[in-house]
């Protein structure tokens, strides 16, 4: 019972990430928040399916690997939209401009 209602709450979770995502896309901080949201819930599930099958954990590792490097990407392409535009507002600027 218990192991159901976590998987429920955990679907809720990324739901509600995924919600934020496409309603929030003025801002990029925004967006790469309610990302970082969806991985987290998405590694709480493959833990929590990974413990419950008995097998080993060292795919959660690597996800866990590869999230962080999402999440420095992410960051790394804010603070460069920072520096050239002045704020991470998606209006602020335009394709075009070299």
């Amino acid at each position: 019972m218990t192991m159901t209602l976590n998987i429920f709450l955990m679907f809720l979770i990324m739901v509600g990430g995924v919600w934020v995502f496409c309603s929030k896309r003025k801002h990029l901080l925004a967006t790469l928040l309610s990302l970082e949201f969806i991985v987290l819930s998405l590694f709480l599930f493959l833990f929590i399916m990974l413990n419950l099958y008995e097998c080993e954990l060292y795919f959660s590792m690597v996800f866990l690997t590869f999230s962080v490097c999402e999440g420095a990407l992410g960051l790394a392409i804010l603070v460069s939209m920072i520096r050239t535009h002045g704020s991470d507002y998606f209006q602020a600027f335009s394709m075009l401009q070299c």
